[in-house]
């Protein structure tokens, strides 16, 4: 029997928390949170967990509230997963991210310092971990974690790899204002800064909201949905990793549309998402700390959720698409996979939780359901597209248990090229209908 501690009980980690009460050789779940009541709300909701009030910011009250567990998970703010990645390396027990953890390596760019933390992680602190017999997992949400699952996946059906596109368009929209179902501190965030790409077997950086691709899919009415960059960890992973375990790919990007960019972009193009004070009629603020107050957090309360259905909704639905970009018996090929998961209204009626919720907590839980059952058998710190073909092949099969599929078309004659010229919204709906 294990005992498994969740630091961070929002939207996602109160998700994981619920499944792990599920599991049945988990014998306790500690429910970790700076918000005692957060922590407690989410165990009235279970059998096997203990709330703790835990204030991140001190490694040392991690390692006291983790004192008997034999894995932590970090579901919290990027800036403070850092106390919790170091707290799990010096007691020597297993650890897990939703997205890599910011801050162990200062190169003076925001951009440069994401990409040598994570090389840093692999090479330095995984062989902590690794001394101690212990394994520590990054990116392991909806995406990261349930994409780079789902990009293994498609390139499985390749012989060579060339390019990788991520894509999620968010089309769950509610009727009271609610730009985001996850952490509006993340999302606002990312939406911030820079994106990243693989490009020609280097990581790059590019603009916010830049480069549009337009796509017209079943999930979207056959209707052209726009999609841009967007500051997100699986194209690091891919470049990090691509002869390893993406045959190849030399250029992996991930693009994001729906809601929530509609939101965001005007802010950011007005400068309201600056993290730099200003002064404003003799008063001095933050643009992005303005907006961010204005900005509901995610629902994660059943109640809320119901309240939330019950006033109507725009729209509920969304896309989850890998398009794989390669070489299949000597022919250029598309993988087009496209994943299927519950809407708001069916999360809701299965599991009294957010379409977020579902698909990202229930997501990571995967990963950890691979931990305490004893079949992540690597050692040292991986991210969630390393996992061997067993495990891929394993989480897949649970996935699909709840509901959480996916579907593979294989096109011949298509290469990225070919697909970015496919702009405008006419060749679009006549490419799909």
């Amino acid at each position: 029997m294990k005992k498994v501690m969740v630091c961070g009980c929002g939207a996602q980690g109160s998700t994981i928390c619920r499944k792990l009460d599920q599991e049945p050789n988990i014998e306790e779940v500690v429910c970790a949170d700076y918000d005692l009541k957060a922590a407690e709300a989410v165990c009235k909701l279970m059998k096997k967990g203990t709330p703790k009030q835990v204030d991140a910011s001190s490694v040392e009250n991690i390692k006291k509230a983790a004192e008997g567990c034999e894995m932590v998970i970090g579901v919290m703010p990027l800036h403070l997963l850092t106390n919790v990645l170091m707290a799990a390396k010096e007691m020597g027990i297993c650890y897990q991210d939703l997205s890599a953890c910011e801050g162990l390596v200062d190169d003076g760019d925001e951009y440069n310092s994401w990409i040598s933390g994570v090389n840093y992680m692999y090479n330095n602190i995984g062989k902590e971990f690794a001394a101690k017999g212990a394994t520590a997992i990054i990116g392991t949400g909806s995406a990261p974690g349930v994409m780079c699952v789902m990009a293994r996946r498609a390139v499985q059906e390749l012989d060579s790899c060339d390019t990788i596109n991520m894509m999620v368009y968010e089309g769950v929209e509610a009727k009271r204002f609610l730009p985001y179902w996850w952490s509006p501190d993340v999302a606002l965030a990312d939406m911030s800064e820079d994106a990243m790409a693989f490009e020609d077997g280097k990581h790059v950086r590019t603009p916010a909201f830049s480069s549009p691709i337009y796509r017209a899919w079943p999930e979207t009415d056959n209707q052209p949905v726009r999609m841009v960059e967007h500051s997100h960890d699986e194209p690091a992973y891919v470049g990090f990793h691509s002869d390893k375990y993406f045959k190849g790919a030399k250029n992996a990007y991930f693009k994001y549309g729906g809601v929530g960019i509609e939101f965001a972009e005007p802010l950011s193009r007005a400068g309201l998402l600056s993290y730099e004070e200003e002064e404003i009629n003799g008063r001095k603020v933050i643009p992005h700390e303005v907006i961010r107050a204005h900005v509901p957090a995610a629902p994660k309360d059943p109640d809320e959720i119901k309240a939330i259905i019950d006033e109507g909704l725009v729209s509920d639905g969304g896309a989850f698409v890998v398009e794989a970009y390669g070489k299949k018996d000597g022919k250029d090929v598309m993988v087009d996979l496209h994943v299927t998961a519950p809407g708001l209204v069916e999360s809701y009626k299965l599991a009294k939780m957010s379409a977020e919720m579902y698909l990202t907590g229930q997501g990571a839980f995967l990963f950890t359901k691979l931990f305490v059952n004893d079949k992540m058998t690597q050692k040292g710190l991986i991210s969630s597209d390393e996992l061997n073909d067993e495990q891929v092949n394993q989480y897949l099969e649970w996935a699909r248990e709840l509901g959480i599929t996916y579907d593979i078309n294989i096109v011949e004659g298509k290469t990225w090229t070919e697909k970015l010229e496919t702009i405008s919204a006419e060749s679009v709906i006549h490419e799909y209908k």
